[in-house]
């Protein structure tokens, strides 16, 4: 698969000035996402963290601001995408004071949780926070997005093919057989399909809202140590010489949030063995695309966290 972008793939070298945009991320204090600020701030865009420690947004706002000076424009807000009602409460002070959002990202995600966990609203800990959490953030964001002909940016995973490689809607929460690598591998599919969906019914309705999906290959971030069991951990720390920096992680949803002409059902990340290497396409596992298990998911997405959304 050649790469538009040529041998060395998208860089950021290709951002202009971001002066005037305004970017949301979840999940943005550490991590690609905090690098993704990082990259966005350098070029003199607005930031709004959504980040569940107000503690630590604390902190990596302090240290963004060392860096770009008083003046940047970084904010917070608390949400907590375990907690439905944490994510209405940010979603509505958010839309108190962001009057334009020019991409969406979706960055935040828990990994390899050991042993079965469930939400305080009844959801496998990872599908709860990773779909459910952000299907209900872009469905309450999407009319400001849409009036600011913005993005949302779904970060996803190639942990997507390492499960069952369907949504087991029959047991959700893996209270049979629970697994950490497929529970997890469940709610990246989850994202990514709907995302997929999101854009079918975007361009159906003619709306003004572009919807991409991305992954960051291999990346030494937090993600698995905050949750993994012990060998998965090991694991993660015998692989890490061979992973690529957090920044170069962040690449991806950067290029998805600010980089013209992407396509849709297309999947944009590291291409080399999908894990480190030039950004570009990479290959796509078709059952990401079925659209009969799109639309039960996007119903089941809809009653579980209590929102009609049509686009």
């Amino acid at each position: 698969m050649s790469n538009r972008f040529g041998p060395k793939g998208w860089t950021p070298e290709r951002l202009g000035t971001l002066k005037g945009k305004t970017y949301v991320i979840t999940g943005a204090n550490s991590g690609a996402g905090f690098q993704a600020t990082r990259l966005f701030l350098s070029r003199g865009a607005r930031v709004i963290m959504m980040n569940r420690s107000a503690r630590k947004s604390a902190i990596a706002i302090e240290t963004l601001k060392k860096e770009f000076g008083a003046s940047a424009e970084v904010s917070s807000v608390a949400m907590d995408l375990a907690v439905l009602a944490s994510v209405r409460e940010a979603a509505t002070k958010l839309l108190d004071t962001v009057q334009q959002i020019d991409a969406l990202i979706c960055n935040a995600a828990i990994a390899q949780v050991a042993s079965q966990q469930l939400t305080v609203d009844g959801f496998e800990s990872q599908l709860g926070v990773n779909h459910f959490g952000h299907f209900l953030l872009c469905g309450l964001l999407f009319d400001r997005i849409e009036s600011s002909a913005g993005r949302i940016v779904v970060v996803g995973s190639n942990g997507y093919k390492m499960g069952d490689n369907r949504i087991r809607f029959e047991d959700l929460n893996y209270d049979k057989n629970y697994s950490a690598w497929n529970a997890y591998a469940q709610s990246k599919l989850a994202q990514m399909v709907f995302a997929y969906e999101l854009q079918r019914r975007v361009l159906a309705a003619g709306k003004s809202v572009n919807v991409l999906v991305c992954h960051p290959g291999a990346s030494r971030t937090s993600l698995i140590r905050d949750t993994a069991g012990l060998a998965t951990r090991v694991l993660a720390t015998l692989l890490s010489p061979l992973a690529q920096s957090a920044e170069r992680g962040s690449w991806p949803e950067v290029m998805c949030a600010t980089e013209e002409g992407l396509e849709p059902e297309k999947y944009y990340g590291p291409t080399k063995f999908e894990m480190v290497g030039p950004v570009g396409e990479c290959p796509l596992k078709a059952f990401t695309l079925e659209q009969e298990q799109a639309s039960r998911l996007w119903a089941i997405s809809e009653e579980k966290t209590n929102l009609s959304w049509s686009p």
